[in-house]
């Protein structure tokens, strides 16, 4: 692959141009969407049984219907075609495969992934897997989850049935989404399933994921066709500290060990760092947990890497309320009385001035471009794709039966600016997609927040494109952007 590089603007057009190639998409995953969760042979992922459990998503909603994408792919295919996508990133329901998480697959499910990759090839629409978005066989849980190793293994399993089935029809492959989340949302705060509340088991969970990640890329690489392309994608932080203070300094270089080293050390670097070893060493014996051989198989080379940015975290030492007590914390990870930051529980987090979007996120895409850069900077030779980045908004209906969201377009505006100074800037990245395609299941904030191009009205399941997906459609098709106004 030939790296890329962006046209500089035109000053008296105003214009900021994206190189010929560069992949214009747009995301899913497999239980925000598909619905359809006890049909064809899928029993329950863990999101399934999270969803059900009262108390732990917003209103009680689930996705048992979600979008309905399962029944409705064709005319979801059709709209990505109108709205001149290049490729379309979707994820693999693991328990519609692969019920149980082990054995011979289901017929029925590899077909609708295998009905889905050709109507997307048919009008055009580059498919883009991952083999992993949350969604753990419930029947692998109830025997440890991510907390054993055996998973790995189940997952290497899992990825050779997927690129057996598919290998002819899908060229990128991604292992896993954001196993940052996985890990420590799922097994340290229990703001997503499976729920735990575990600093070690969070701990064992990265490893693990570390493990599955390079284990399936080994499956992959010897099953796929050598044009295949191999990736994984991590939501890293772009840490900043709130001040140039020790304290400050000292909280950004932990968050930035447990949020982002944590993975791109033994995954790029074939090794985790040392200080966050330190760090986390009265929570979990490393020594026990890595084992011989196991750094080796974490980091194998991969074709691309997959940066998933929303926001920036800025974080200092502790901050103490003006009762005494320690000031409440804002990490844009959602309520809970756990940290999911095992070994840095003491570090406080804090939302930057300004503009927020409706999930209460700063608005700032300076982070973007400073995390590029630095990925870019570390990684010298890899090419970076952006595979998440939007916003969710309070967006309805108007009387005219139209959706107008002009804040979602400022917002994308800006990150694609972003984006095209990095790569001006020496960043090689490849392409980019918009979260989400459509409105979803939102994880723990179920059906209120809504990040996609295309307004769902889930009573009826009726897809309104938003100004936003015409607006992006037209950058899709032309490579071009008007430059932002400064701030």
């Amino acid at each position: 692959m030939t790296a890329v590089r962006p046209e500089t603007e035109t000053a008296s057009t105003g214009l900021l141009r994206f190189p010929p190639g560069f992949v214009w998409g747009a995301a899913t995953a497999a239980y925000q969407i598909e619905g359809a969760v006890a049909e064809d042979g899928r029993t329950p992922s863990i999101w399934d049984t999270f969803s059900h459990t009262p108390g732990r998503v917003h209103n009680g909603d689930t996705g048992d219907i979600a979008a309905d994408h399962y029944h409705r792919f064709r005319d979801d295919v059709a709209l990505m075609a109108d709205l001149g996508l290049g490729a379309y990133r979707f994820s693999v329901s693991w328990s519609r495969v692969q019920p149980t998480g082990r054995g011979p697959a289901v017929q029925r499910g590899l077909d609708f992934y295998r009905a889905l990759a050709d109507e997307l090839l048919g009008k055009g629409i580059t498919p883009v897997a991952t083999l992993y978005h949350w969604d753990l066989p419930q029947d692998l849980e109830e025997v440890g989850g991510w907390t054993v190793r055996d998973t790995a293994e189940r997952f290497a399993d899992f990825a050779a049935i997927m690129a057996g089935a598919l290998g002819d029809r899908v060229p990128y492959w991604t292992t896993l989404n954001e196993p940052w989340c996985s890990a420590f949302l799922g097994y340290g705060s229990g703001v997503h399933a499976p729920g735990r509340t575990e600093p070690d088991a969070a701990l064992k969970a990265a490893h693990h994921l570390n493990l599955a990640h390079g284990r399936a890329i080994g499956v992959l690489r010897s099953t796929l066709p050598a044009t295949a392309r191999t990736s994984i994608t991590l939501n890293l932080h772009q840490v900043r500290p709130l001040d140039g203070s020790a304290a400050a300094l000292d909280a950004a270089r932990r968050i930035d060990a447990v949020g982002n080293r944590i993975f791109t050390g033994p995954i790029l670097h074939g090794d985790y760092p040392a200080d966050l070893l330190e760090d986390t060493a009265h929570v979990v014996d490393w020594q026990a947990l890595v084992r011989d051989g196991d750094l080796a198989e974490i980091s194998r080379p991969i074709d691309l890497l997959g940066i998933n940015y929303y926001t920036p975290t800025v974080v200092s030492g502790p901050q103490p309320a003006p009762d005494g007590t320690e000031a409440a914390r804002f990490d844009g990870h959602g309520a809970s009385a756990h940290s999911p930051w095992p070994g840095s529980e003491q570090v406080a987090f804090h939302l930057p001035p300004g503009e927020t979007t409706a999930m209460s996120w700063a608005v700032d895409a300076s982070g973007l471009y400073d995390l590029l850069r630095r990925t870019a900077e570390e990684n010298p030779g890899l090419p970076l794709m952006v595979t998440e980045n939007g916003a969710a908004f309070d967006d309805y209906v108007s009387p005219e039966g139209a959706v107008n969201d002009p804040r979602r377009i400022d917002y994308l505006r800006g990150h694609l600016a972003a984006v095209h100074r990095a790569m001006a800037d020496g960043a090689d990245v490849r392409g980019y997609f918009l979260w989400s395609l459509m409105d979803n299941f939102e994880w723990s904030y179920g059906y209120s927040k809504r990040f996609g191009a295309v307004y769902v009205d889930y009573a009826t399941q009726t897809r309104i494109p938003k100004s936003s997906a015409h607006w992006y459609a037209q950058v899709a098709r032309t490579g071009e952007i008007t430059e932002p106004d400064a701030p």
